[in-house]
């Protein structure tokens, strides 16, 4: 296993749609196994594989301890709402570092598609874990959180972002 570079903001491939994944081998298992240690090692709860630099469509979650105690990986997701409830919530995302926003996702939602061996999976969730399946799904996408905000809200983040350090460096 190996923790891996995440990508920051301003970086292309955060900004490019991911493409489905068709070979399901070991090379997937290290990649989960990479991906989630890496997640862990940034302190997030999702990580999209374009976010360190890889457009397959594939994510890891971990909610364990924060309130629906799973943790896993959906290769080619694809998640509808279960109702018209929403939630408003701070939003974070760990390519975009020192950015928390509240913004506005679905409360409950369906996601299927598929484990590292193809096996097809379904996860129905609220709360965190329906934020970050969407929050992810939009990185494969390669849509940030950011485009998700109000107009003022984006205003805001962007100037943050502008001065921020990591973005001048970058």
């Amino acid at each position: 296993m190996a923790i891996r570079e995440i990508r920051l903001f301003g970086d292309p491939v955060l900004t490019t749609r991911s493409s489905e994944v068709t070979t399901f081998d070991s090379s997937l298992d290290r990649l989960v196994e990479d991906m989630l240690e890496t997640m862990d090692d940034a302190g997030g709860v999702g990580l999209a594989a374009n976010q360190i630099g890889l457009t397959k469509r594939i994510f890891v979650f971990d909610c364990t301890g924060i309130e629906s105690g799973l943790r896993g990986h959906i290769i080619n997701p694809v998640w509808e709402p279960l109702d018209d409830t929403v939630q408003i919530g701070s939003e974070g995302c760990l390519s975009i570092p020192d950015i928390s926003m509240d913004t506005e996702r679905y409360d409950n939602v369906v996601v299927r598609g598929q484990d590292s061996r193809g096996r097809n999976i379904s996860i129905q969730a609220s709360g965190l874990l329906a934020r970050c399946i969407q929050h992810e799904t939009d990185h494969l996408d390669g849509v940030l959180f950011l485009k998700r905000l109000d107009p003022q809200s984006r205003k805001e983040a962007m100037g943050i972002i502008r001065a921020a350090d990591w973005f001048k460096e970058n």
